[in-house]
């Protein structure tokens, strides 16, 4: 199992910030996170520069603590931590897309980041009664265990069929198929006869009428006599397409 491993950027702002984030770097190794921090690794006669080049080339990830004077000082450029963003502006501009800083919010009231870090997502570490959902969300960022697993894509639950699939509800459809019914069973003409379209239809006489004029319209039968109508070529294969026939 590969432990993976964090360098801690921060200002030291006051006696209290510096044991936050003490406790912080404490707490992340406790969860078998690496964290690199002055406060244990850095002491007198040390090369700081050094200390900053070394550490933020070996991390996984950057944690940037970003208070009002930590943001000030790297968008200024100075101090440790003006010279730590630039070395990680250099790496970051290798790989656009990178994702190895993560900015934590610590201020009170605002939510300012350095502006190279505009567009990156940030985890909100300003209020202690949210610490704990907080650094959960750290912690998983760093192992790479999300809370909710991405599910995988199944396979599409439809197949395709050939041709035009039957559709229902349609009423002309409906009419296209009684009377391929009643020509079908009558194989001795090529018409057919109106009354034997009355008796077997289900449905009124008026609204046979209408679906057989709407028929006649497009095209798919043709009336031969008053009594007797034929289906047209265009109407045999509508009636194919839509699997009224084998």
């Amino acid at each position: 199992m590969t432990i993976p491993k964090v360098f801690v950027s921060y200002s030291h702002d006051s006696q209290a910030h510096k044991k936050w984030v003490l406790e912080l770097a404490t707490r992340l190794r406790k969860v078998g996170v690496d964290a690199a921090l002055d406060q244990w690794d850095l002491g007198p006669g040390d090369d700081i520069p050094l200390f900053m080049e070394r550490n933020l080339a070996k991390a996984d990830r950057v944690l940037m603590v970003c208070t009002g004077n930590y943001v000030e000082k790297a968008n200024a450029g100075t101090g440790g931590v003006g010279y730590e963003k630039m070395i990680v502006t250099a790496d970051l501009m290798k790989k656009v897309d990178s994702n190895k800083v993560i900015p934590i919010v610590r201020q009170e009231g605002t939510y300012l980041v350095p502006v190279f870090l505009n567009t990156k997502m940030f985890l909100d570490f300003s209020r202690e009664d949210q610490f704990e959902e907080s650094f959960d969300n750290l912690t998983r960022t760093i192992h790479n265990a999300p809370l909710f697993q991405k599910p995988e894509i199944s396979t599409s639950p439809f197949e395709p069929v050939a041709g035009t699939p039957k559709r229902s509800g349609d009423a002309l459809l409906e009419l296209m198929a009684h009377l391929l019914s009643v020509f079908e069973s009558v194989r001795y003409n090529h018409y057919i006869a109106y009354k034997y379209m009355a008796e077997s239809w289900p449905g009124s006489r008026t609204m046979l009428d209408i679906l057989l004029e709407q028929a006649k319209t497009a095209g798919l039968i043709r009336e031969v006599t008053p009594a007797y109508i034929e289906i047209t070529l265009k109407g045999k294969m509508y009636a194919i397409e839509n699997k009224l026939v084998e």
